[in-house]
């Protein structure tokens, strides 16, 4: 899921504010069949971290001069949970091999240049 607002620079050239749902982002990568097979030479999965890499490319492409923004579930429980308590209470628990592709997909994002939010309060 993306949401934008545009905004104008100094030159009056349109800036879109583009907030990506980096974890809605990350479960759809990970559930593409030909990505799922994709690991390092030592066997460390990868396949969801580049198809967010590729999300995050094509966006770059549509708005050259937008401001884009990446924003992840902090691990744990939220306000969510303190206002409904059967929040997620059906979703099994996120798979290890796509555990392990976070912090690597967060160490990226943030080399190249773009903003990453990760809340605990949200």
């Amino acid at each position: 899921m993306t949401t934008s607002a545009t905004s104008q620079d100094s030159n009056n050239t349109k800036s879109p504010l583009i907030l990506v749902d980096g974890s809605s982002y990350l479960f759809r990568a990970y559930h593409v069949p030909y990505l799922q097979a994709l690991s390092t030479a030592d066997g460390q999965p990868t396949g969801a971290i580049t198809g967010v890499l590729n999300m995050l490319g094509s966006l770059k492409k549509d708005y050259p001069n937008g401001n884009i923004i990446a924003i992840f579930d902090a691990k744990g429980k939220t306000f969510r949970n303190d206002m409904y308590p059967e929040y997620k209470a059906n979703r099994p628990p996120m798979p290890d091999d796509l555990r392990t592709q976070i912090a690597p997909l967060h160490e990226i994002i943030s080399a190249m240049g773009l903003p990453l939010i990760v809340n605990p309060r949200c």
